[in-house]
């Protein structure tokens, strides 16, 4: 047999890959499976140990069962990718002569490799070079492209960010007071708005070409602008800082040129009010957010777009001890996750919002509909600043009012014009 050195690349014979005599498991007694699941089915009802009863974690459940399913979907994918690729080497591999065996590996590697921006043509004094490389919305949004990876700058946009200044809901939560006064009683109108951000700290490929760490930071806040009676005071803040690894890559999804998966945003999220009880909304969650895209036409503008952007992002309540937690029942409103659409067609932005309980006893949902444009000014404002309109109905819109229903409809200005 060959002695092979440590961080060395060698063609392996396959007649040379054999099974670990030192795997310890081998078997899997199916008696001892049952007794296993029994005993954690057992000692999970032990709250004050700060167990977790698997059998009665709905949320956990259906979080692990998408995370499973859409990372397994992405393991067959990548693993035919691979198929393919190991089938075009053997085929070239196998060819006699040597200068077509060398020209299948030169056609192969040519197909595998990223796009590169046409150099420009020199027409003239007068005339600008035509830039010929599309940067989808996704690529900009999370530094997929190669090529310009590394001019972003340190702190960059995350959710979109706006301030709508007329928001009206007509079932404002008259049950929450606005201050220790027990008259302050909240507006139909107030004003909201949302700042977002994130960092990506570490430098380029540290974590390899397909990982990156990212922490995010987002704050939405509503404002009883309007209600002069009593000081224009805040009626309520959320602030949700999060740290997520994200993965990306690009895979065709399942191969009908339909949809392409671009990304897996794996992460923590704390979301609180920073309010004294009885005002106090907080809570923490695992996520996974999953997204695809599919650019209709890139033969057109870097303004003028046709591009869908889809985002799955399921999550799971980490549980906290009762006597501490503000909202013990935020799942039967807020559910496991949520779903966006996002459509881009020229300088408009569509973008629909789903989320649901997945209860069919005491089903609540919420639906958030948003279409923004670019603001009518000046040519220097008008790719910068979007007028955006926002309807939402049902639940947790904010914290605060996280298990009364909202019906509500906002128009401002938004400063991203993209995300979700």
């Amino acid at each position: 047999m060959a002695t092979y050195v440590k961080n060395q690349l060698y063609m392996v014979p396959l007649a040379e890959l054999h099974p670990d005599p030192a795997q310890p498991r081998k078997y899997m007694d199916p008696v001892a499976l049952d007794k296993l699941m029994a005993s954690i089915g057992q000692v999970g009802n032990n709250r004050d140990n700060k167990f977790i009863n698997i059998k009665d974690s709905k949320g956990l459940g259906f979080f692990l069962c998408v995370v499973i399913f859409i990372l397994h979907l992405s393991l067959f994918l990548s693993n035919n990718a691979l198929a393919d690729m190991n089938e075009e080497i053997r085929k070239c591999a196998a060819e006699g002569d040597n200068v077509r065996r060398l020209e299948c590996y030169d056609k192969l590697a040519e197909q595998n490799k990223p796009a590169k921006v046409a150099a420009p043509t020199d027409l003239g004094e007068d005339s600008k070079p035509t830039q010929n490389h599309y940067i989808s919305i996704m690529e900009k949004h999370w530094n997929l492209d190669a090529e310009n990876r590394t001019n972003t700058p340190l702190i960059q946009w995350h959710h979109p960010t706006y301030f709508l200044l007329g928001a009206y809901n007509n079932s404002p939560n008259r049950d929450m007071t606005l201050d220790v006064d027990p008259r302050a009683k909240a507006q139909n109108t107030e004003a909201i708005f949302q700042l977002s951000g994130k960092v990506r700290p570490l430098p380029d490929d540290l974590l390899g070409k397909h990982f990156d760490l990212w922490f995010g930071y987002t704050q939405r806040s509503f404002w009883q602008l309007y209600n002069s009676a009593f000081s224009s005071p805040f009626r309520d803040t959320n602030y949700e800082p999060e740290g997520f690894i994200t993965f990306h890559d690009n895979y065709d999804l399942f191969g009908l040129n339909l949809l392409n998966w671009r990304i897996v945003n794996v992460g923590f999220a704390h979301q609180s009010n920073g309010r004294a009880r009885p005002l106090s909304r907080s809570w923490n969650r695992l996520f996974a957010e999953f997204g695809f895209e599919k650019v209709l036409n890139r033969n057109i503008s870097d303004g003028d777009r046709n591009e869908f952007n889809l985002f799955v992002k399921p999550w799971y309540r980490l549980p906290e001890d009762g006597q501490n937690d503000d909202n013990p029942d935020i799942e039967k409103y807020l559910g496991y996750g949520e779903i966006w659409g996002v459509y881009y067609w020229q300088k408009h932005r569509f973008a629909l919002m789903l989320c649901n309980n997945l209860r069919a006893n005491n089903n609540k949902g919420t639906l958030q509909l948003d279409w923004s444009f670019p603001m009518p000014l000046t040519r220097f404002t008008s790719d910068k600043i979007s007028v955006y309109v926002q309807y939402f109905n049902g639940y947790g819109e904010s914290l605060l009012d996280y298990n009364s229903s909202s019906n509500r409809i906002s128009a401002g200005i938004m400063l991203t014009n993209w995300g979700r």
